[in-house]
């Protein structure tokens, strides 16, 4: 059920009003009304759209196995103690595609007072961040469009190998506040590419990151992070379904594949962690 303290952050996406709660749903003086779904969130999206790019069952199902099997950890670690550098203990933060909720569950631990909002436009994405935390919540919706989000209400936006609304990011952060901001290296999972056909991420991912958000941000610090990971034959078919790479690769082939590599697989976890600050003036 979403919390009073969200709808200070939460607004109408078809009017500017507020949003208040009434009857299991959220409504606005406008009379727009928004469901809360049983599992917890809320979705915004008019007109039941979903966006192209929105995980299916299958791929977060994959995401909530691995990541829980803690291969990742050390990532989530690394963003629970960049929180408590960039933001105050009771903050709020948005996670632009949220996923699972694994991350913004991490930085909550981390701010003991912190109020979480996961958006995402995947409805078993938003069932899993919905549970993912106590003070973790959960609204629909497409982070490429303009957020139901007031502006200047946050502290800290995460963005963990989701899309990038630059201009979003800065209105809805306040003037101290932070961008969060993680992408993998050409190292990320290099072992498998070969067997698996996922493809090569792009050595120019980080120069396309900054100028994608120079106009409006510009980069504190960036950190690197890379470890190795040891993997069952089952764990590796995990981690490719979970990425958006598994939309190209038929599932019963890629497990026939991992099936044939030698266990324990030996693959190379390898990440950047960048912090931006919103620019006063937009360029």
């Amino acid at each position: 059920m979403p919390s009073d303290r969200l709808l200070s952050v939460l607004t109408c996406p078809l009017c500017p009003a507020a949003l208040r709660r009434t009857d299991g749903a959220l409504r606005c003086a406008g009379r727009h009304t928004f469901d809360i779904a049983r599992h917890g969130y809320v979705s915004l999206l008019t007109g039941h759209r979903r966006a192209p790019s929105a995980d299916s069952p299958d791929m977060v199902r994959s995401r909530a196995s691995f990541l829980g099997a803690g291969h990742y950890d050390p990532l989530a670690r690394a963003l629970a103690e960049f929180a408590t550098e960039l933001a105050p203990p009771d903050a709020t933060v948005l996670d632009a595609g949220a996923g699972t909720g694994h991350y913004l569950a991490a930085v909550l631990d981390a701010l003991p007072e912190a109020l979480g909002l996961g958006l995402d436009s995947s409805v078993p994405a938003l069932r899993a961040t919905a549970r993912a935390h106590a003070r973790a919540e959960a609204a629909g919706w497409d982070v490429w469009r303009p957020w139901p989000v007031r502006t200047g209400c946050a502290d800290l936006v995460l963005n963990v190998f989701a899309p990038r609304n630059g201009p979003e990011f800065h209105r809805v952060l306040g003037p101290d506040g932070a961008l969060l901001v993680v992408t993998p290296t050409a190292r990320h999972l290099r072992e498998l590419r070969p067997s698996t056909g996922l493809p090569a991420v792009d050595p120019l991912k980080e120069d396309r990151l900054r100028r994608t958000l120079g106009a409006h941000f510009w980069r504190e610090r960036a950190e690197p992070l890379e470890y190795a990971m040891s993997l069952t034959a089952g764990e590796a078919a995990a981690l490719v379904t979970m990425s958006p790479a598994a939309r190209h690769v038929d599932a019963a082939q890629l497990r026939g594949r991992v099936e044939r590599m030698a266990a324990p697989v030996r693959v190379t976890a390898s990440f950047v962690a960048s912090v931006y600050r919103p620019r006063r003036e937009p360029r």
